[in-house]
């Protein structure tokens, strides 16, 4: 039984419980060498201090002398002794890389810098942790992505828009004098999987984050988090000028604008030196941008990139953009607006853009833009939370979906064009790259609301240090580190987080449909809605579902999207044939009696992969039973009352959305479905106002 409230997160350090590989362990490890001259070096070895004392159950000796044996050696590099020295070439390990290698009966944890020999030795420990044989070393790795940094989407009042794990944990009411341990341990957190930034504040920005009260407040979290070798970034309004500089115009192109960021951008840095930089959400949903001045994109970037570039700060802005003036199907606007200004940017500005065209779904079809952006560098935003996804409620394990979309073929420079080596920058020799996630993270004693939740912001961590890493390799580290090494334990569990996603796709949006979620909250099904002030923000707008048939028809003879992918891609989604059907109906509008590939008409194939996500949580909850023995009896409950609300919720999405299909199909549900237990006007008539992850209505 494992009696853990996670908190602690993959950071346990359990004993080793194989009693021969625990003597292998300690006959290797006897003492460690590493001199904390440096704050980041004085993280290290306390973390060495801590795993160790957990994993072997004796606190490690310290020694002051590097000519020992049977030893950890915790050094730079130039900082070895020449005997080592000469073993190891700088030129081999990129910046914050790192080596791990047997030497003369000693193990060494080296690298060029401080963050690497930090890495390393959070790399060493995980080695330990899953219980894998010191033959296994040496290990030689390095970050494949510049910035790999958390979004958090967390206003000045502690709510958290799209958080369901309770408040924000920065407490700004008590910055800069009181520094909650939280912080700390949070910056543990993500520098052990590798994270090195992190937006405090939502896209959806409040330009006091500004005011010079405020910057004092983050530069203390900046003091924190400086030695785990992570910058703190700001989201910037852009309105900012107008709101707290008392300017009367926020115009990029106007010189008192100009002045007045250069002004800003400067005391900010005198503060925190170390200052990552801004995001920046812009002319989309409301938020002010430099359109309202008749600038691009392009202006209104370029303006506070010239401003941070002294300070070699970035711009991150959001590609995240459509118009209630713009006609055209939603799917095609970022595209639209941002390729053609392709190589008008500075070069410290990043393209942020999201996994998918729509708006983090469940399941979308990879962004038209990767790849089509040759002289700009484009960063993944994913979400973490899960607005889209039964919140906390539901376990979905996300690095599936990473993974397909990364690992998804754009076809820019032919076959092998992954959006993976888009993001790492490789496909088109970028000299700047990054991931962004919006995090999940919040004031729950297990930081992630569902205690599985913390798989996705490891996995997070993970991909955006190495965007090659499988979802299951992931899985497998995260679940040893966490809970059990045991097989018995690992193979069933690995199985219900791949199932998971799995099943989330297919109870809520089945065969490509998408954004079927009701108003507001995002909380369950709303298909039906149709009332909401833009077209793009109603559901039926997607599905287009009537009586002739469903899914929206982005072809050559509908919207078009497709011709925004490479032509291989284009061709592959234009064509029924060869068109994945887990994205059917996103590019096409079908008959209902349209053949399935397994011979089922379409009406019954929704239906019937709307009942296979139903059957994939009772799966998941056999397979929970099944580890039972492993978790504590408060543990296992927490976890089967999340599995039972998520089965209620699945036949829920099912029963809601093929009740009101049916109202077009006017079929009959195929044998194999289970009959909705309400009418349609039932499911309609639920109203969640006070769902969390959004600011409460009290009117």
């Amino acid at each position: 039984m494992l009696p853990q409230t996670g908190y602690k997160l993959w950071l346990d350090y359990r004993k080793v419980k194989n009693s021969e590989l625990l003597q292998e362990y300690r006959n290797q490890i006897q003492s460690a060498y590493i001199r904390p001259d440096t704050k980041t070096l004085e993280i290290a070895q306390k973390e060495l201090s801590v795993g160790l004392t957990g994993l072997l159950g004796d606190k490690p000796t310290f020694l002051e002398r590097q000519n020992i044996k049977n030893a950890i050696i915790v050094a730079k590099i130039k900082d070895l002794n020449k005997e080592y020295q000469t073993l190891f070439e700088p030129s081999k390990i990129e910046e914050n890389g790192f080596q791990i290698s047997h030497v003369k009966e000693n193990i060494i944890v080296t690298s060029n810098d401080d963050i690497g020999v930090l890495y390393g030795v959070f790399h060493l420990l995980k080695h330990l942790q899953m219980n894998l044989p010191l033959e296994k070393l040496p290990i030689i790795d390095a970050p494949k992505i510049d910035l790999r940094i958390l979004n958090h989407w967390d206003n000045l009042d502690r709510s958290v828009e799209r958080g369901y794990a309770g408040n924000s944990i920065w407490k700004w009411h008590k910055l800069p004098g009181y520094i909650d341990q939280r912080y700390i341990d949070y910056a543990r957190a993500n520098a052990s999987v590798g994270i090195n930034g992190t937006v405090l504040t939502n896209v959806n920005a409040n330009a006091l984050i500004l005011t010079p009260m405020y910057i004092k407040k983050v530069a203390a979290l900046a003091n924190v988090f400086r030695p785990y070798g992570i910058r703190v970034y700001l989201t910037a309004r852009f309105s900012a000028p107008i709101e707290i500089g008392n300017l009367k115009t926020a115009d990029p192109l106007n010189p008192e604008v100009r002045n007045w960021w250069k002004v800003k951008i400067d005391s900010i840095y005198k503060e925190i030196p170390d200052f990552g930089g801004f995001l920046v959400k812009a002319n989309s949903e409301g938020q002010p941008g430099p359109q309202n001045y008749g600038r691009s994109h392009a202006d209104g970037a370029n303006m506070l990139a010239d401003a941070l570039a002294p300070h070699k700060g970035i711009v991150m802005w959001r590609a995240f953009v459509y118009s209630e003036h713009d006609a055209t199907d939603r799917a095609k606007q970022a595209y639209n607006e941002f390729v053609p200004l392709d190589g008008k940017y500075k070069e410290n500005v990043l393209l942020l853009v999201k996994n998918g065209a729509i708006d983090f779904q469940p399941r979308e079809p990879f962004h038209p833009m990767f790849g089509a952006m040759p002289k700009t560098p484009l960063m993944m935003e994913f979400q973490i939370t899960q607005e889209y996804l039964g919140f906390s409620t539901h376990l979905v394990y996300l690095p599936k979906l990473y993974e397909e979309v990364l690992q998804a073929d754009t076809y820019q420079h032919g076959k092998g064009s992954l959006v993976a080596k888009v993001i790492d920058g490789t496909l088109d020799h970028k000299k700047i790259s990054g991931m962004a996630g919006v995090a999940n993270i919040g004031s729950d004693v297990n930081w992630t609301g569902h205690p599985f939740g913390q798989a996705n912001w490891y996995g997070f961590g993970r991909l955006s240090w190495n965007p090659y890493l499988s979802a299951k390799t992931i899985a497998n580290e995260w679940l040893r580190m966490t809970y059990s090494t045991n097989d018995e334990f690992v193979t069933p569990m690995i199985k219900m987080l791949l199932i998971s996603r799995a099943a989330v796709v297919n109870y809520m949006t089945p065969l490509g449909l998408h954004h079927l979620m009701d108003t507001g909250h995002h909380y369950g099904p709303g298909p039906w809605v149709s009332n909401l002030s833009r077209p793009e923000w109603n559901p039926v707008y997607y599905h287009k579902a009537d009586s002739l048939g469903i899914g929206f028809n982005r072809t050559p003879t509908g919207s078009n999207a497709t011709a925004q992918y490479a032509k291989p891609v284009a061709d592959t989604f234009n064509n029924l044939e060869t068109c994945p059907e887990e994205y059917l109906l996103w590019f096409h509008h079908l008959p209902w009696d349209y053949k399935l590939k397994n011979g089922n008409i379409l009406w019954n194939g929704l239906a019937l992969k709307y009942q296979e996500g139903v059957g994939q949580v009772r799966e998941m909850q056999s397979l929970w039973e099944q580890i039972k023995p492993y978790f504590s009896a408060e543990q296992y409950q927490e976890v089967a009352m999340l599995l039972s609300i998520q089965l209620k919720e699945a036949k829920w999405w099912r029963d809601a959305c093929m009740s009101y299909f049916q109202t077009f199909s006017k079929k009959p549900f195929p044998k194999g479905m289970e009959t909705p237990k309400h009418s349609l006007n039932y499911y309609k008539s639920l109203k969640f106002p006070y769902a969390p992850g959004i600011r409460p209505s009290w009117h």
